[in-house]
Order: structure tokens, then C-alpha cells, then sequence
């Protein structure tokens, strides 16, 4: 089964749910999907086995070739191409999606593709007990613009044999959907607040839209007010687990400690969570 753990905003503790769902399962698998900032690392503390580059692909043109017709740059949807007739071809690595369309529409075979580095990808093994967890996430190079081809490369890592639980970036942009999509079921992180209503909905309109079943984990409840509570009764949207705002927990976290293993009767609690997706 897979699992994707997101959040329409940042800070609602989806990271937390994930690394503690991971430590009271068996034989899982980690993909933190959150590039631009990963942190699972952190509370999970692994042995790291093998640090990769990641690559996306970006055009190169042969100049003996080219008779600047344009059409290259006119087929690109993202402006990554600009034409300046008989004098150069401008490429900008940072719009490409290398999607490889200007290769195909250019008449006289004179765009080819080169690799482009924009991350790495690191996997390792998290030990806990008699609890071993696989965990790979992808660290995107500073400056860089898209996040979607290294998370596309951290997914490829996924092992069917375990249950996966995918530590998805927060709110609903393009690195979500593409962190999301294939899950079986996707876990949204909120808290009991106004902004967290919010973000909530249109992380809500999203699955909808990709057809992936969810339910609610409601973090620092007694803070806030009903609503969250009364829009997921109203919408027929399964609460999975309310976490209290509790100064134990908020003090494993600024520990890095995930708090299942200071609180290990937290670990039903969080199993019972694959029962009610199970139901």
C-alpha cells in the first residue's frame, strides 16, 4: 500500500504523522518527497548507503545544423528557448521541463539533449528496535525552480514489497500532485484553526480531482475552534487521529525525537490508523 502523508499549509506537523506512522508499522519504506526541505532524515537518523546525482534533461544545439527557422522556440510552452535569427539560440536551463519537444519538431535535427544536475537523491536505513525502515529522499540543489523531475526520481526508488508512506511537500502545487499521484490513499495533516480550514479544502479539491481516497489527521487539537471538526462531519470525511496540543509532544519534536518513542502507546494508536483505510 501506498501511502501519501500531505497538507494544504505548512507547519501542520505532516512530517510528524509520517515518521511516527512509519515507526509503528512493519517492514515500510520512507519517500520523502518534500526536496526543497527534507527533514524525515532528521527524526529518522539514518545510515546512509548511497548518495546519487539527479538529472533533467535540457536542449544543446548543434550550430552546423541550425538555420534558425524558430520552431523550436515556438513549440515551447515554457519560453525555455528564444530564437535571435542568423545569430543564436538562447536556451534557459531553469524554464525547461525537459520534455523533449523541441527535439522532435526541429527540421533539421540540430537539438539534442544533455543531462543537467539538479539534486541528489540519498537512501539509507533507519533501525529502531526490531523496526528497520528504508527511507529515500531527494535534497534539490538551491536555486533550483522545479521540483518535479527529483521527485519523479525519489518515487522510482519505491518498493512495492513494503508499504510506502510518501512525505508529501505542503500545499496544492504541482509538486504535491506529483508527489500524491499513484497513492493509494493520502493522509491530509490539519490543525484545528481557521488557516488550517482553509488550506484544508483545497487540499481536499485536489484529491477529488485526482480521485485518491483521504481522510483527516487533526494535529494539536484543543487549540482553535469546531470547524474543521464540523466541515469533515458535513463532508463525510473520516477523522483517522486527533493529536492534543501537548507540550510533551512539542518537546520530542524540537528534539528531533519522534514522539512514539518517548510515548510508545502512541504506536496503536497510529496502526489503528491502516484499519480505518482498510475499512
Amino acid at each position: 500500500m501506498i501511502i501519501a502523508v500531505a497538507s494544504g499549509k505548512g507547519g501542520t506537523g505532516k512530517t510528524t504523522v509520517a515518521v511516527n506512522l512509519a515507526l509503528s508499522l512493519p517492514n515500510v519504506q520512507v519517500l520523502d518527497c518534500d526536496v526543497e526541505e527534507p527533514n524525515s532524515h532528521i527524526f529518522l537518523n539514518p545510515v546512509n548507503e548511497e548518495i546519487k546525482p539527479a538529472y533533467t534533461r535540457v536542449p544543446t544545439v548543434n550550430y552546423d545544423r541550425c538555420d534558425y527557422c524558430g520552431k523550436c522556440a515556438a513549440a515551447c510552452e515554457y519560453n525555455a528557448l528564444v530564437v535571435v535569427p542568423q545569430k543564436e539560440v538562447m536556451v534557459f536551463p531553469e524554464l525547461c521541463h525537459g520534455c523533449g519537444l523541441c527535439t522532435m519538431v526541429c527540421p533539421q535535427d540540430a537539438i539534442s539533449e544533455e543531462q543537467r544536475e539538479i539534486g541528489v537523491i540519498k537512501t539509507g536505513k533507519s533501525s529502531d528496535g526490531n523496526i528497520d525502515i528504508d527511507l529515500v529522499y531527494g535534497l534539490l540543489n538551491i536555486g533550483e525552480v522545479m521540483a518535479t523531475p527529483l521527485i519523479d526520481q525519489v518515487k522510482a526508488e519505491l518498493n512495492p514489497e513494503k508499504t510506502v508512506i510518501i512525505d508529501v511537500s505542503p500545499g496544492t502545487a504541482c509538486p504535491v500532485i506529483a508527489a500524491v499521484q499513484g497513492s493509494d490513499y493520502c493522509v491530509l495533516v490539519t490543525e484545528p484553526t481557521p488557516f488550517g480550514l482553509y488550506d484544508l479544502r483545497l487540499a481536499i479539491e485536489v484529491l477529488r480531482v485526482l480521485k485518491i481516497p483521504f481522510g483527516v489527521v487533526i494535529n494539536k487539537a484543543g487549540i482553535g475552534d469546531r470547524k474543521v471538526y464540523e466541515h469533515c462531519e458535513k463532508e463525510g470525511i473520516p477523522i483517522l487521529l486527533e493529536i492534543p496540543h501537548d507540550k510533551r509532544i512539542a518537546r520530542c519534536y524540537s528534539e528531533g525525537v519522534p514522539f512514539v518513542k518517548d510515548m510508545p502507546e502512541w504506536k496503536e494508536r497510529f496502526a489503528e490508523i491502516i484499519d480505518k483505510i482498510l475499512l
